[in-house]
């Protein structure tokens, strides 16, 4: 069974553990790592958040999953299924609770143009947004309880809607937020 979604009030602190993981991360990735980032609600100052750092970190070249978990180490970071392409998804708990999401992705040219990415710069360029996105959160969690995915597929239109904008604004083609296919 899934714990209650919890929405959380910004907190500071969220830089400061992604700053402390990053330079883990570095650390255990070396120069597989080309580039580490902060992303999620977390990320973005004064967004409500559920209290899970998702940190997307590009390697380059792209392994198998298993080279990366031989090197983050399966005592700490625990593999996750996703079945999405070309990205994968790595579990890290602290004392017992999941404290961090661990994004691991190819790092290319399309790297910083991620809609993942693309959603955290807009927002922190937006505060009316981030209070907008923050009720969206509050009522999902409260509708959808312990269904993490019902819950992240209620927020969809608000995503969409400024994934769609950001991506505009940069003048680059509409992607749908869950596909990453064209729309």
């Amino acid at each position: 069974m899934h714990s209650q979604i919890q929405v959380v009030r910004y907190n500071p602190e969220w830089a400061e553990q992604f700053e402390e993981e990053r330079n883990r991360l570095s650390s255990l990735l070396g120069a597989e790592a080309e580039a580490i980032q902060h992303v999620g609600s977390t990320s973005i100052p004064g967004q409500e958040a559920k209290p899970i750092i998702d940190i997307f970190v590009g390697v380059r070249p792209f392994r198998e999953w298993p080279f990366y978990q031989s090197l983050l180490g399966s005592k700490v970071y625990e593999y996750v299924p996703t079945g999405m392409n070309g990205r994968y998804l790595f579990n890290k708990y602290t004392d017992g609770t999941w404290t961090h999401n661990i994004h691991v992705l190819p790092y290319d040219e399309e790297f910083y143009l991620r809609n993942e990415i693309l959603l955290r710069d807009y927002l922190r360029r937006h505060p009316e947004l981030v209070r907008e996105y923050g009720e969206v959160k509050k009522a999902s969690a409260l509708r959808f309880g312990t269904e993490l995915e019902a819950y992240t597929k209620s927020k969809t239109g608000f995503i969409q809607k400024v994934i769609d904008t950001a991506r505009a604004e940069k003048g680059l083609p509409l992607e749908d937020v869950w596909t990453n296919e064209p729309k």
